[in-house]
């Protein structure tokens, strides 16, 4: 038996979807450095998660998926 066969890893990302918002947290450091680099610093952010408009959504997760990060 490996030792580190059940080592669970978290995606880099969750997204929240409420409605017309979604909230993108960040659960690792390369998660937080793409945020830094690519989500304006004046961004609305709901405790460590960014609030992101429905109509951006899609090309933010296919920019951090591009990346080779994980959103889930």
């Amino acid at each position: 038996m490996s030792i580190g066969s059940n080592v669970q890893r978290f995606p880099d990302f969750t997204l929240y979807d409420h409605g017309s918002i979604f909230l993108l947290r960040p659960h690792t450091e390369t998660a937080r450095n793409w945020i830094a680099e690519h989500i304006s610093e004046d961004a609305y952010l709901f405790g460590n998660a960014v609030v992101i408009e429905r109509r951006y959504i899609a090309d933010i997760v296919k920019g951090i998926q591009m990346d080779g990060l994980e959103v889930q």
